[in-house]
């Protein structure tokens, strides 16, 4: 299928792809490249002083151990089931869709994860039959790790139907950021950058499906300063006008994308916009020409979920229930998980550049509903599905431009879809990874 590429690249751009790119520096790398996530934050949290060089030992030990992936024998390339990749599937939102997409068949699932021996005792948990689920290790934190994983997935000569981009940190009580191989914040290229990488390159062989294509990136009402929890809850997301994330590619050691100081709920927050930014973006350069359905959603307060890790005990157990009798917003891992799975393929969810929501979408704090025997309009449990209206600096087309064009550079692809020098091969988006 042939692409229109639609590009805004400007000036800046290509000067800098040759100069600017070029000067990222050791500097902007300053933790070891196989050195795991946790214990990165360990160390920026002030933990344990010794955390990072023992996590450098072990990881020479077991950096030649070949990863635990079920093997590509198991993709029948004759089954009429839709394949959808999600990240983050061995736990909370992605686990519990996972079941959902299980319960109602009809679905391949590739469960792309950090932790590939995890994913499988998952899904003997949930009962997933042998030949409905496959298994690749997708590292987040690097975008060699995103382009292997897309090679990988290629290699399997699966039709891809539906790429679901779930997978997210949440990095409140860290005092200072914590830093990628590739030398970004961490919150920006987990939650942002490595799912604008991973879109870009699937891309194509999204397109050739012919059984309902779509692409969706989880986003979140902390995002959306025009509801309860993005506007009357500091910090509130705000881009500004990026200059930090333009400075992280310039290879200064900014951790905002902003430009401010850190502040690690702010990060998530920003995070969570930049995500919903992106679908409208990939839906005003890309729906037309591939027909691949572009949406994002709000799943709900999913108040257990392990993304509150960091939070002390105490809120742990009281956030749930403040969410729940309080506030309304509260709804279940499995109920979340029905509503990721309707987005995923639910004709009620078909149309493109929506942000999907459910009971008033937490737009107000809730009330008792008599009629319908719960809390109304918090965006918790119960209600339809109905399309959301996100704020107005997530619909702001100048700044998703801006995003769009930071962004290509970040991840070394051109406007045009073609990887730059710095990226490594310039093989059209269509072959890229394989």
């Amino acid at each position: 299928m042939a692409f229109s590429m639609k590009t805004t690249a400007n000036a800046r751009v290509q000067v800098k792809q040759q100069a600017s790119r070029n000067g990222r520096i050791a500097a902007a790398r300053p933790v070891a490249k196989h050195v795991s996530l946790s214990a990165r934050r360990q160390v920026a949290s002030g933990l344990n002083t010794n955390t990072l060089a023992k996590a450098n030992v072990r990881a020479s030990i077991s950096s030649n151990r070949s990863p635990l992936v079920v093997s590509a024998s198991i993709f029948s390339k004759k089954d009429k089931n839709r394949t959808v990749i999600i990240t983050g599937a061995s736990s909370g939102l992605g686990k519990a869709t996972v079941a959902a997409l299980n319960n109602a068949g009809g679905h391949h699932i590739v469960m792309a994860v950090r932790d590939a021996a995890k994913a499988e005792q998952v899904a003997q948990e949930l009962g997933l039959p042998a030949k409905s689920y496959s298994i690749l290790e997708l590292q987040l934190d690097s975008f060699e790790s995103v382009k292997t994983f897309v090679r990988k997935f290629k290699a399997t000569g699966r039709q891809l139907d539906c790429l679901c981009c779930n997978a997210a940190v949440y990095l409140p009580n860290q005092p200072v950021p914590t830093f990628t191989p590739d030398g970004y914040e961490e919150s920006v290229q987990v939650n942002h950058l490595s799912h604008f990488l991973l879109c870009r390159l699937l891309m194509a062989d999204l397109a050739k499906s012919k059984n309902d294509p779509r692409m969706i990136i989880v986003g979140s009402i902390t995002g959306n300063t025009n509801t309860v929890g993005g506007g009357a809850v500091a910090p509130f997301a705000n881009l500004g006008d990026l200059k930090g994330l333009e400075a992280m590619i310039d290879g200064e050691q900014k951790s905002m994308m902003d430009g401010k100081e850190y502040w690690g709920a702010k990060c998530y927050k920003d995070s969570k916009l930049a995500n919903m930014m992106t679908v409208l973006q990939l839906h005003d350069r890309y729906h037309e020409d591939t027909g691949i359905t572009f949406s994002s959603m709000y799943p709900g307060c999913i108040a257990e979920t392990a993304l509150f890790r960091q939070k002390r005990g105490w809120f742990r157990w009281f956030f749930p229930i403040f969410m729940k009798f309080v506030t309304g917003g509260y709804v279940s891992q499995e109920e979340a998980g029905e509503r990721l799975a309707q987005v995923v393929s639910s004709e009620d969810c078909s149309e493109s550049g929506v942000y999907w929501a459910w009971n008033g979408g937490a737009k107000t704090v809730g009330w008792y509903d008599f009629s319908m025997g719960g809390v109304r309009g918090a965006g918790g449990a119960g209600g339809k599905v109905f399309k959301c209206n996100p704020s107005a600096e997530c619909r702001d087309k100048v700044l998703g431009d801006k995003l769009w064009e930071l962004s290509e550079e970040a991840v070394g692809m051109t406007g045009n879809g073609l990887f730059s020098k710095k990226g490594g091969s310039r093989k059209v988006m269509a072959g890229a990874g394989k």
